[in-house]
C-alpha cells in the first residue's frame, strides 16, 4: 500500500516537473519570439489639420520654377523632387534626388551590412517582420492617411490595397517563408541510389526592386521584407512621385531593424530621377532585379541587366480582361465590378480594364453600372472643412494630370468610331481643390477591340464594356491583347468559368472575383506576353531571390563512395572493353525488360 502511494506521488512530481519544463520554454520561445516595439512618429502632413502653400498646376519639378519651394539649405547644382499632394496640390517638402555617387554608396552600405545578416536564423528574420507587422497594424489610419497624401487616394483604397497586402505578406512569411528556403532533400534515381541530393537556398546578397508609385507603402515594404526575410540587403528605387511617404515608410522598417539589434543599412532607398537609376540597373554588386512599372522602362531595365548578367523579374502593364458569361446576374457582382475599376482611381495594375459582355445583357450593363458611376464622388479625404468635416468621397485624385490630355484623346477616338460615352470621359475640376488631379469616372459601352483605347493600358478610372455573340470569341477578345498579367471571369456555373479561364493567356485568374489572387501570398504573382516575365511573393518569387545551389554527398560514407570502374580509367586500356561496360550499364539500369537489363549485369561484370 505504501508502495502504491509513493509510485502516485513520484508520478504527480514527475508530471509537474515536465509540465513546468514545458512551460518555461514555451514561455522562453514567447518572449524570444514577440514583436520587438518601436517608435517611428508620424509626421506632419499626415494630419488633417496640416496646412501648407497651394502649388499652381503642380509636378515633381515645381521647384525648378518657384524657388521659394526649395528647402532653406538646399546646394546648388544639386537636383530636387518636390513632394504635393495631388488631390489638393499642397506643398509637403522638396527632397534632395540622389545622384549617381549616392547610389553607389548606398549599396556599398547594403553590400557590408549583409555580411552579418545573411547568418541570422529564420526566427531572427521573422522576429523582425513580426514586429514591423506589429507596428504597421497598430498605426494602420495613420499609415492609410501617409498613403493617401501623397497619392491622392481614399481611405479605403489605402486600407485595402495597401495595408492588408502588406499584412497579408507578412503573416505569409512568417508561417511559410520557412519552409520555402530550408534545405530541401531531392529525389534520386538507381544509379545514384547510394547519393543523398539537396538543394539550399542561399542569399544572393544585395538585390534592387525599381516599384512603382501606385501603392507607396505596400510596393516599397513587400520587396523588402521578402528579400531579408530570403538574407539578403535590398536596395529599393521608389518613384519620385512618391518619394515623401516611401521616406517615412523605409525609415520605420530601418527602425525596426535597429530595435531587434541588426544593422538597419540592410535595407536602403534610392530616390533619383530615371537618368540616375542606370548607377542601379548596371551595378556589379546588384545581384537580381525586381522590376514594377511600366513596359517601356522594365525594356531599359532588361537591358541595363545585360551588363552583368542580372537576372530580373519584370511586372509590367495590363489590359485585365473580365468575362461575363451568359446568364450572369449582374446585379449581383456589381460592386465587385466597380471597385474592380475604380479602386485607386484605376491605377491598379490588375484593375479590371475590359469587361466583355454577351451581346444580350450589354444594355443592361450600360444602364446599372452607369447609374452608379454617375453618383461618384470624387475629393480629398485629408482636406477638412473649417469646422473640420470632411466629406465623403467614393474616389480619389490621380497621381497627376500628366496623362489627362492622351486619356481624352483616346476617349474621344473611341467615340469617333462607334463607342459610346455613358459617363464621363475627361478631365474634372474639382469645386474648391482646384489644383486636385481628378478625371471623371468613365463608361464607355459599344467598345470594339480593335479601337485604340481597347488595346492601350489607360491605367484610369474608365471602364470599357465590349459585347460578344460567343464564348468563343469572348475568350478570343480577351487574349487578343499584347497584355496578359490578370483576368476575371463571372459566371452561374464554377465549371464553365474555370474551363474559361484555363484558356486565357495570362499569370492570374480570378473566378467570380477580382484580384483576390493576390491576397493568397501563396501564389506567385506576374504575367506573360507585354506584361512581362518572372514572379515575385509565393515560394516560387521567395526562392527566386535565392541562389538554388544542388548539393550531393554520400549517403553511407563509410560504406561505398564514387570510384571510377578499371574499364573507364585513364588511360583507357580497351576501347571495346570501355564500350562493353559502358554499354552493359546503360542497359542494366534503362532497359525495358528484366531479360535486357541483366544481359547488361553480365556485360558489365565481363568487361570489369
Amino acid at each position: 500500500m505504501a508502495n502504491d502511494d509513493d509510485s502516485r506521488v513520484f508520478m504527480v512530481l514527475a508530471t509537474a516537473f515536465v509540465l513546468g519544463i514545458v512551460f518555461v520554454w514555451q514561455r522562453y520561445e514567447e518572449i524570444r519570439n514577440r514583436a520587438v516595439p518601436f517608435h517611428w512618429p508620424a509626421p506632419e502632413a499626415s494630419y488633417l489639420t496640416w496646412t501648407s502653400v497651394t502649388i499652381r498646376s503642380p509636378a515633381i519639378t515645381s521647384h525648378t520654377l518657384d524657388p521659394v519651394l526649395l528647402p532653406p539649405n538646399h546646394i546648388q547644382g544639386k537636383k530636387y523632387i518636390t513632394c504635393y499632394d495631388p488631390s489638393n496640390g499642397l506643398h509637403i517638402t522638396t527632397v534632395p534626388a540622389d545622384a549617381e555617387i549616392d547610389i553607389n554608396i548606398k549599396i556599398d552600405a547594403a553590400k557590408h551590412a549583409q555580411e552579418q545578416w545573411k547568418m541570422s536564423s529564420f526566427q531572427d528574420r521573422r522576429r523582425v517582420v513580426r514586429s514591423l507587422l506589429s507596428w504597421i497594424v497598430q498605426e494602420r489610419e495613420m499609415l492609410a492617411r501617409v498613403c493617401c497624401r501623397d497619392t491622392g487616394k481614399t481611405m479605403l483604397d489605402a486600407a485595402l490595397g495597401e495595408i492588408m497586402t502588406t499584412c497579408s505578406k507578412m503573416e505569409w512569411l512568417m508561417k511559410h517563408g520557412e519552409k520555402a528556403l530550408r534545405p530541401e532533400k531531392r529525389r534520386s534515381n538507381l544509379i545514384m541510389s547510394y547519393k543523398t541530393s539537396k538543394m539550399y537556398y542561399e542569399p544572393l546578397g544585395v538585390v534592387a526592386a525599381i516599384v512603382s508609385w501606385n501603392y507607396p507603402l505596400h510596393n516599397v515594404l513587400s520587396p523588402m521584407i521578402a528579400a531579408i526575410f530570403a538574407g539578403n540587403s535590398v536596395v529599393v528605387k521608389c518613384s519620385e512621385h512618391v518619394a515623401w511617404s516611401s521616406t517615412y515608410f523605409v525609415g520605420a522598417m530601418r527602425e525596426c531593424i535597429s530595435a531587434c539589434g541588426w544593422d538597419p543599412d540592410i535595407v536602403q532607398l534610392v530616390i533619383c530621377y530615371p537618368d540616375e537609376a542606370e548607377a542601379l540597373t548596371t551595378s556589379p554588386d546588384i545581384k537580381h532585379i525586381t522590376f514594377i512599372g511600366s513596359e517601356t522602362v522594365g525594356r531599359k531595365v532588361a537591358q541595363a541587366a545585360l551588363v552583368h548578367l542580372t537576372p530580373v523579374v519584370l511586372e509590367l502593364g495590363g489590359k485585365d480582361p473580365a468575362i461575363i458569361l451568359p446568364n450572369t446576374d449582374i446585379e449581383k457582382h456589381s460592386s465587385m465590378w466597380m471597385r474592380g475599376v475604380f479602386q485607386g482611381a484605376g491605377q491598379n495594375c490588375v484593375g479590371i480594364e475590359r469587361f466583355i459582355v454577351p451581346r444580350e445583357l450589354h444594355d443592361a450593363f450600360l444602364l446599372m453600372m452607369g447609374s452608379r458611376i454617375r453618383k461618384m464622388r470624387l475629393g480629398s479625404v485629408l482636406s477638412a472643412s473649417a469646422e473640420g468635416f470632411v466629406s465623403v468621397v467614393d474616389g480619389g485624385s490621380m497621381i497627376s494630370d500628366a496623362r489627362f490630355g492622351e486619356l481624352e484623346r483616346l476617349v474621344k477616338a473611341a467615340e469617333r468610331d462607334g463607342a459610346e460615352i455613358v459617363a464621363g470621359g475627361q478631365r474634372w475640376q474639382h469645386p474648391y481643390l482646384e489644383e486636385g488631379s481628378y478625371f471623371e469616372p468613365t463608361l464607355i459601352g459599344h467598345v470594339n477591340e480593335n479601337m485604340e483605347i481597347a488595346q492601350t493600358e489607360v491605367f484610369a478610372p474608365v471602364m470599357l464594356v465590349i459585347p460578344y455573340d460567343t464564348v468563343d470569341e469572348a475568350v478570343a477578345i480577351a487574349n487578343g491583347s499584347r497584355y496578359g498579367l490578370g483576368a476575371s471571369v463571372f459566371g452561374p456555373d464554377q465549371r464553365h468559368c474555370l474551363y474559361v479561364a484555363r484558356q486565357l493567356e495570362c499569370g492570374m485568374v480570378s473566378v467570380n472575383d477580382f484580384g483576390v489572387y493576390y491576397l493568397n501570398q501563396d501564389l506567385p504573382f506576374g504575367g506573360v506576353k507585354g506584361s512581362g516575365y518572372g514572379r515575385f511573393a509565393g515560394p516560387e518569387g521567395l526562392r527566386g531571390l535565392t541562389n538554388p545551389k544542388a548539393v550531393v554527398i554520400d549517403k553511407f560514407p563509410w560504406l561505398i563512395q564514387t570510384s571510377i570502374p578499371k574499364a573507364l580509367d585513364y588511360p583507357v586500356r580497351s576501347l571495346g572493353q570501355s564500350w562493353d561496360f559502358v554499354s552493359g550499364l546503360l542497359a542494366l539500369v534503362y532497359a525495358d525488360t528484366w531479360i535486357d537489363r541483366f544481359w547488361g549485369l553480365v556485360k558489365v561484370i565481363r568487361s570489369s
